[in-house]
């Protein structure tokens, strides 16, 4: 059970503000289903059972807003959060979140098409401890288990070591102050997370394992094996 803070709430904010061109379906990817219930929902409820305090923002392109309103209505889905559009890009759908989220808590940053977190990964980065280590995020990684090679400018490959590199996850765990103070940088494309613009800024990230079970649902094969995690009713 993870103990937290009963008055200070854990802000987490679940950014769906894409549409998912490598899936090749018409509906953006969050809304596509699993056990026929939204990727996007199924992320949603796993973060709503927790017992601790929380405040969930949801990031959705502009033109999908209306369109959860609806399925919430139609499905009787019924909690307390705050919708934000997306932007250009992830970054910047992240930062319009950071807008709603106070200084001085913690603030989870989480990919709305990741609907398998489980319990002991969440309990690793909410039990961290920032103040004593020092660092104030902390990501779950993965080991590279497969051999790995590295492209060349001319199109070749070299093999490098796998044992070098991890496969980064969400959510993301961190301070919000110096969360939002990193979003104050100019954008660049070597953002490809919060980690990424945290470190930019100067900033230290510590990680915890993650979970081979807490894929990213973006092509039509994640979505059978989404398929299949979602049979076992982890």
């Amino acid at each position: 059970m993870i103990i937290m803070d009963r008055v200070t709430p854990v802000y987490v904010v679940v950014t769906a503000g894409g549409r998912g061109s490598r899936m090749g379906s018409a509906l953006a990817k969050q809304f596509l289903e699993l056990g026929g219930v939204p990727i996007l929902h199924k992320t949603l409820q796993f973060f709503l059972k927790q017992d601790f305090r929380k405040e969930i923002i949801l990031v959705l392109p502009a033109d999908y807003k209306d369109y959860w309103k609806k399925y919430c209505l139609d499905n009787s889905v019924s909690f307390s959060h705050r919708l934000v559009s997306g932007g250009i890009t992830r970054f910047h759908s992240v930062k319009n979140a950071l807008q709603f989220v106070p200084d001085g808590v913690k603030v989870l940053v989480h990919d709305g098409v990741r609907p398998f977190v489980t319990q002991p990964l969440l309990s690793r980065l909410l039990e961290f401890d920032m103040e004593g280590s020092g660092c104030y995020g902390v990501i779950p990684v993965l080991p590279a288990t497969d051999s790995m090679r590295r492209k060349r400018e001319d199109g070749s490959t070299v093999i490098v070591k796998r044992e070098d590199y991890v496969f980064v996850q969400t959510p993301q765990l961190f301070c919000s102050s110096r969360l939002k103070e990193a979003y104050r940088q100019a954008y660049s494309p070597s953002f490809t997370d919060d980690a990424s613009v945290f470190e930019s800024a100067g900033y230290r990230v510590a990680t915890v394992e993650g979970s081979r079970l807490n894929i990213k649902i973006t092509t039509p094969e994640d979505l059978k094996m989404g398929a299949a995690i979602d049979s076992l009713a982890i």
